[in-house]
C-alpha cells in the first residue's frame, strides 16, 4: 500500500475514533455512566485504537529515514519508507485483537456482571481474552512509553510465575498451570484488582475530562493568560523572570499537571531571561524545573494521580485537592523565598528595558478567559461528579471561545480547524494515560492478588517496630523515587500504593498521608538526577549541562523532599484536626520552609556562611518538627541566627 495512501487512511481513522471516543465520554458524563465491567473496557478499547494509529510498527525507522533527508535537504525516498511497510501487520492483528476485546464486552458482560470470582467456570474465551488484552497493553506500553514500564511489568509478571522457586521474603505458594491461568484471568479482567480495575476506571471516569479540559483552556486562550499574569506580577522585583516563572508556572501547572509540558511552555519565555540578567544556566534551568514540577502537587487539577488517589481512598477528590494546599503553597513559597535571596546574594535586579518582561496584551480584558477554571473548582466543591465537572469546565472553555471572536480583535479566538485539532491531542493525551493506567493493574493484580509479596514485606519493615516508622519512610521514599525516575507519574504512583502504602499503614500512619506520601515522592523524581525529565527539558532550553541542572534542581526543591515526613508526623498540615492544630502546623511549616530557603540560598542581610548555615539548618528542622520544645528553642536560635546576620550586615557596610 502506498506510503501517502496509508497515511490518508490512518488519518481518517484517527478522526473516527477521536469522534466516537468523544461521543462515548459525553454520553457517559450526560447521559449514564456504565458499571466498572463495561465502561473500562471500552474506554481501552479506544485508548489502545488510538495509540496503535498514532504509533505504527515501522514509525522508528520512518523517522530516521526523514531525519536523515531532512539533514541532507531532500524529500525521504518513498522506497526507503516503504521498505519496513510489511511491519504493519503486525497492526492489523493487535486491531484484530482489539475487535476481539470489544466483541467480548459486549457479548460477555451479562455473564460477567453476575460472575463469582474463584466459583463460576472460568471459559477458554476468558483466558484468550486475557491473554489478549495483556499482550496488546504491553505492546501498547512500549510503543508509547518505552522499555522500562514494558520490563518492569514484565518482570513483574515473571515473579509471579517464579515466586514459588524463589527465597526469602520473595517466596509465595504455587498453583497448578491451569489453576493459576484461571487466578491469573480472574485477577487480569474480572476484579477491581486487575487491567479493568480502578485506575483505569478513574481514567474513563475524571482523567480524560480534565485532560481534554487542559487542552482545550491552554489553546484558547487561558494558558498563555496565566503564563503573562506571573510574568506581570514579578516585572519590577528583583529577579523578576524568576519569581515570573515560578508563578507563571505554578499558575500553569494548576491546568496541565505535567512537568514537562510546564518547562515546554513556560521556559521558552523565562530561561533565557534569567540567563540575561545574571542566572547561571543550569540555575536558571533549575529554578524553571522545580517551577514547573510543582504544578502536580498544585490543586486545584494537581497531577493525574491525585484523581486515582481520591477513587482508591474512597473520598472526594475536593478532599485530596484542599488537603494538599498547605504543602504545595510551602513548595511554592519555599521556592520563591529561595530565587528573591538567590537574586540579592548575585545582586540580579530588573536592569534596564533590556530585559524587562514583555506582556503582549492587556491582562485585564483578558481575565473572562479564566472562567473556565472558576466554574470547574466551583463544580467540584459543589459535590457534583468529577467528569460532569470536567464537562463543565470544557463546555465553558468553548463559550469563552465565542466571545473571543467578539472581543480584543479575535486575537484570542481558536476557529473550527483549530479546535479539531485540539479534539485529536486531547484524544491522544487521554490515551497516553489510559495505557500505563491499565498496565500498572498488571503489577497491582501480581502484587495484591497473586503473589503476596507486599504483605511480606509489610511483615519484615513492621517486624523492626514502630520506633523504625522513620526507617520505613525512607525505605519507601527511595523506592518511590526510584519508581519514579523509571516510571510515568501514574504509574509511579500505583506501584508505590502497592509495594509500600501497605508498609506506612502497618507502621500507624493515616490512610490519606501514606498515600501523599508515596504521591510526593514520585513527582520528585521528575528533578532527582540521574533520571530527571524535567530538569533535562529544562537544560536543553537553557543550553546548560543536564546534570549541573538535575542537581541544582534537587538542592532548590529541597522543601519538596522535606514536606511528606513533615505530614506524616503532624497529619494536621494535611487539614486532619482541629483549627488550632492546622494553624499552628502551617506557621511552624512555613517558617521551617523559610529557614530551609536561607540554608540553600546562603544568604539573608549578608552571606552566611558554614556556621550561618549550619544554624539555619538547625532551626528549619526545629520548626518542621511537630514537637512544642524543639520549636520553642528552633524560635530562639533562629532569632538569634538573624540578629546576629543583620549585625554583621551592618559592620561590613561600615567597613
Amino acid at each position: 500500500m502506498p506510503a501517502s495512501r496509508d497515511s490518508q487512511i490512518r488519518k481518517t481513522a484517527m478522526i473516527v475514533i477521536t469522534v466516537a471516543f468523544f461521543l462515548f465520554q459525553i454520553y457517559l458524563a450526560f447521559i449514564k455512566q456504565l458499571t466498572p465491567m463495561l465502561q473500562s473496557p471500552l474506554h481501552l478499547v479506544f485508548a489502545l485504537s488510538l495509540i496503535f494509529l498514532y504509533l505504527p510498527a515501522d514509525r522508528l525507522y520512518r523517522k530516521r529515514v526523514e531525519k536523515r533527508a531532512e539533514e541532507a535537504g531532500v524529500e525521504p525516498d518513498p522506497k526507503l519508507l516503504g521498505k519496513w511497510a510489511w511491519t504493519r501487520w503486525f497492526d492489523l492483528i493487535a486491531f484484530a485483537g482489539i475487535a476481539l476485546l470489544l466483541y467480548y464486552t459486549a457479548t460477555q458482560y451479562p455473564r460477567l456482571r453476575d460472575f463469582v470470582p474463584f466459583i463460576d467456570e472460568v471459559l477458554p474465551l476468558d483466558v484468550t481474552v486475557m491473554i489478549v488484552t495483556c499482550v496488546l497493553l504491553l505492546e501498547a506500553v512500549r510503543r508509547s512509553l518505552g522499555s522500562i514500564l514494558f520490563g518492569f511489568i514484565i518482570a513483574f509478571i515473571a515473579f509471579a510465575w517464579m515466586s514459588p522457586h524463589l527465597p526469602g521474603i520473595l517466596f509465595t505458594k504455587g498453583l497448578p498451570l491451569g489453576q493459576m491461568l484461571d487466578q491469573f484471568t480472574i485477577g487480569m479482567t474480572m476484579t477491581e484488582a486487575g487491567v479493568f480495575g480502578t485506575p483505569l476506571y478513574t481514567s474513563a471516569s475524571a482523567l480524560f475530562y480534565f485532560i481534554v479540559f487542559g487542552v482545550f483552556f491552554s489553546t484558547c486562550g487561558g494558558g498563555q493568560l496565566l503564563i503573562d499574569m506571573g510574568m506581570k506580577f514579578s516585572n519590577n522585583s528583583s529577579g523578576g523572570p524568576a519569581k515570573a516563572a515560578v508563578i507563571s508556572s505554578g499558575l500553569m501547572g494548576m491546568v496541565s499537571g505535567s512537568a514537562v509540558a510546564n518547562v515546554s511552555t513556560t521556559g521558552v519565555m523565562t530561561i533565557p531571561m534569567m540567563k540575561k540578567i545574571g542566572y547561571a544556566p543550569q540555575e536558571a534551568g533549575a529554578i524553571e524545573a522545580v517551577a514547573s514540577t510543582g504544578g502536580q502537587i498544585m490543586p486545584p487539577i494537581m497531577g493525574v494521580g491525585a484523581f486515582i488517589m481520591a477513587e482508591m481512598l474512597g473520598v472526594s477528590y475536593f478532599s485530596v485537592a484542599c488537603a494538599a494546599i498547605i504543602p504545595a503553597f510551602a513548595y511554592y513559597f519555599g521556592v520563591f523565598v529561595l530565587i528573591s535571596y538567590l537574586a540579592k546574594k548575585r545582586c540580579v535586579r530588573q536592569a534596564g528595558a533590556d530585559v524587562r518582561i514583555k506582556v503582549e496584551q492587556p491582562i485585564l480584558p483578558r481575565l473572562y478567559l479564566l472562567i473556565p477554571v472558576i466554574l470547574l473548582v466551583v463544580w467540584i466543591i459543589s459535590g457534583a461528579s468529577l467528569m460532569r465537572s470536567g464537562m463543565v469546565g470544557i463546555i465553558s472553555c468553548l463559550l469563552c471561545n465565542v466571545v473571543s471572536y467578539f472581543v480584543g480583535g479575535r486575537k484570542n479566538f481558536v476557529g473550527l480547524k483549530e479546535l479539531g485539532k485540539c479534539c485529536l491531542r486531547g484524544a491522544k493525551q487521554s490515551a497516553e494515560i489510559a495505557i500505563p493506567t491499565a498496565a500498572c493493574g498488571i503489577i497491582i493484580n501480581v502484587v495484591t492478588g497473586q503473589t503476596s509479596l507486599a504483605t511480606n514485606l509489610s511483615g519484615v519493615i513492621g517486624s523492626l517496630g514502630t520506633d523504625y516508622l522513620f526507617v520505613a519512610l525512607l525505605i519507601a521514599m527511595i523506592g518511590c523515587m526510584l519508581l519514579g525516575m523509571a516510571l510515568p507519574t501514574v504509574a509511579a504512583y500505583l506501584v508505590g500504593v502497592v509495594l509500600f502504602v501497605p508498609i506506612i499503614r502497618s507502621l500507624g500512619v493515616d490512610a490519606l498521608c501514606a498515600n501523599m506520601f508515596v504521591f510526593y515522592y514520585g513527582i520528585m523524581a521528575q528533578i532527582t538526577p540521574p533520571v530527571c525529565v524535567a530538569s533535562y527539558t529544562a537544560a536543553g532550553i537553557a543550553g546548560a549541562d543536564a546534570m549541573k541542572t538535575g542537581l541544582n534542581g534537587m538542592l532548590f526543591a529541597l522543601v519538596g523532599f522535606m514536606v511528606p515526613f513533615v505530614f506524616i508526623y503532624n497529619p494536621a498540615i494535611l487539614l486532619e484536626g482541629t483549627v488550632l492544630e492546622i494553624v499552628i502546623g502551617a506557621v511552624q511549616l512555613l517558617i521551617g520552609t523559610f529557614f530551609l530557603a536561607l540554608t540553600v540560598s546562603g544568604f539573608f542581610k549578608t552571606r552566611l556562611g558554614a556556621v550561618g548555615r549550619l544554624l539555619t539548618f538547625l532551626t528549619a528542622a526545629g520548626f518542621i518538627s511537630p514537637d512544642i520544645h524543639t520549636t520553642i528553642a528552633a524560635f530562639v536560635l533562629g532569632i538569634a541566627t538573624l540578629v546576629w546576620n543583620y549585625r554583621m550586615s551592618k559592620k561590613e557596610v561600615r567597613a
